[in-house]
Formats: C-alpha cells, sequence, structure tokens
C-alpha cells in the first residue's frame, strides 16, 4: 500500500480540492512537489461525513487513475455530485470530517459454495463489491464495523447497494469480490 506520507497528503489534498473549486469554481491542478509514490494506479475513495452522518462518498474501485489525479476527481464527486446529496456550500465546509480510503485491486471470491464466504470475508479488513449483470454495489471495509455488521448483513447490504435483492450473494451469476482499504482521517 502507501506510506503514511502519502495517505496524510492525499487527506489534506482532497480538502484542498473542495476548498478551491468553493473558492474559484475551478478543479484544484495536481500540485508538483507531492510523493512519488502517489503517481501508482490505485482505487481511491473520498468519504465526506458531517455530524457523523454520511454527506458525499465516491471514488474508484479500480485502479485506474495515478492515486494523485484520482483523489482530486473523487472528492470534488464527493463534495458536488454524489447524487444522495446536495452540492456541498462554503458555509458547512468547515464541519466536514474528511477520510480517503487507498483500495488494494479487488479480487473475485471463488467459491464452491455461498456458505464458503463466511471463511473468505474479514469484518473490519475486507471490503465488498457485488456485481450481477449490470447492477453494481460496493461497500469499503469500515462500512462493516461502523455498522456492527455480520458477514451475511454486510453482504446483504453490499447487493442492496447494487440494487438487487439482499439473498442475491447466494445465486451462482452473483460475482464478490473483495478488497482492503488503508484509510486516512
Amino acid at each position: 500500500m502507501i506510506s503514511d506520507r502519502a495517505g496524510n497528503y492525499l487527506l489534506e489534498l482532497a480538502k484542498e480540492a473542495i476548498a478551491y473549486y468553493l473558492g474559484t469554481g475551478k478543479k484544484l491542478e495536481v500540485p508538483s512537489d507531492y510523493p512519488i509514490e502517489l503517481d501508482e494506479k490505485l482505487g481511491v475513495f473520498v468519504t465526506l461525513n458531517e455530524n457523523n452522518m454520511l454527506r458525499g462518498c465516491i471514488g474508484y474501485a479500480e485502479p485506474i487513475e495515478p492515486a494523485i489525479t484520482a483523489t482530486i476527481e473523487v472528492a470534488l464527486a464527493a463534495a458536488f455530485n454524489d447524487p444522495r446529496f446536495n452540492a456541498v456550500t462554503e458555509d458547512e465546509f468547515e464541519k466536514l470530517d474528511f477520510e480517503v480510503t487507498v483500495l488494494t485491486k479487488p479480487e473475485m471470491i471463488v467459491v464452491a459454495h455461498p456458505d464458503q464466504y463466511f471463511d473468505e470475508i474479514e469484518i473490519g479488513v475486507d471490503g465488498l463489491i457485488i456485481q450481477k449483470g449490470y447492477s453494481r454495489g460496493l461497500l469499503l471495509p469500515q462500512v462493516a464495523t461502523e455498522n456492527a455488521f455480520g458477514i451475511e448483513e454486510f453482504l446483504e447490504h453490499t447487493c442492496m447497494k447494487a440494487g438487487i435483492s439482499a439473498d442475491s450473494w447466494m445465486d451462482e451469476s452473483c460475482d464478490v469480490y473483495k478488497f482492503q482499504g488503508q484509510i486516512f482521517k
């Protein structure tokens, strides 16, 4: 994964990107002095909370962009384009708590029977992606611990996030992936 220095840099960059956009209406350019390890393509999510309540969360599950540019992109998306919330305003910016999660590459969990998922998923360590046809849902590792989910509840809520029935994880046509995340607050 990445160093604490690089992760904390991304956290400050997410804040700076949103503040800059609020002040100028423009996207922040990539700074010139960032840790070189952030050139690596990594999955990145930015989560915004206000009063311990979700206020925005957007990210890239797959490593499609260098972490440095992905963080700017998803920070702006979490603040201004999360369809569940209105755009963040200047007044509420100071009230926000920021979190950046850097992801490992998702790996499909191959099982002969759905009961085997219980041996393959570790709460508090693994995040989940569930895909069935064109439907896809993702929950970060911290979601399970923050909501005191067991493995079955975590699977069910990931299905619901995908917009499919909660028990779809038991269906052979459903693919379940796990990944790990490094969280910076």
